[in-house]
Order: structure tokens, then C-alpha cells, then sequence
């Protein structure tokens, strides 16, 4: 099942939008987070926090949930 996470700027590093989805409790997690799970932007692996994702982005965590970055 999808989730939708909007976001009411241009872009959003995906550290902040784990934050936002509500996958970890703060910024400071990311990078732990990053390093302990596989996270795929539209199809490919990154593991980068400081990666812009845009509206119409999907972010998939294998074990955690799908969604998709939205604009207001």
C-alpha cells in the first residue's frame, strides 16, 4: 500500500522526508537508518540522506512501506 507525503516545497533531501513520513523519530537518525536499511528512489538503491527528491518521487523500503512525495 502507498503512502502519500506532501511536501509544500520544491524538493526535500530524503533525510528529512523519512522524518516527515514518520519512518524515524528525528534528523539525526537518518544516517543510522540509511546505513541499516535499503532504501530505493524510483527503482534504484541510495543510501544518501542529502538526495533531493522531488514531487512524483517514489520511495520504497523493503519491510517499512512505499510512498510517493506529493505537493500541496
Amino acid at each position: 500500500m502507498k503512502q502519500t507525503v506532501t511536501i509544500s516545497t520544491e524538493n526535500i533531501t530524503l533525510g528529512q522526508f523519512l522524518k516527515l513520513a514518520d519512518v524515524i523519530q528525528s534528523g539525526g537518525m537518518a544516517k543510522w537508518f540509511l546505513s541499516e536499511y535499503e532504501v530505493y528512489i524510483n527503482g534504484e538503491q541510495d543510501q544518501r540522506r542529502g538526495r533531493k527528491l522531488t514531487v512524483g518521487d517514489k520511495v520504497e523500503i523493503p519491510e517499512v512501506g512505499v510512498f510517493v512525495v506529493a505537493g500541496e
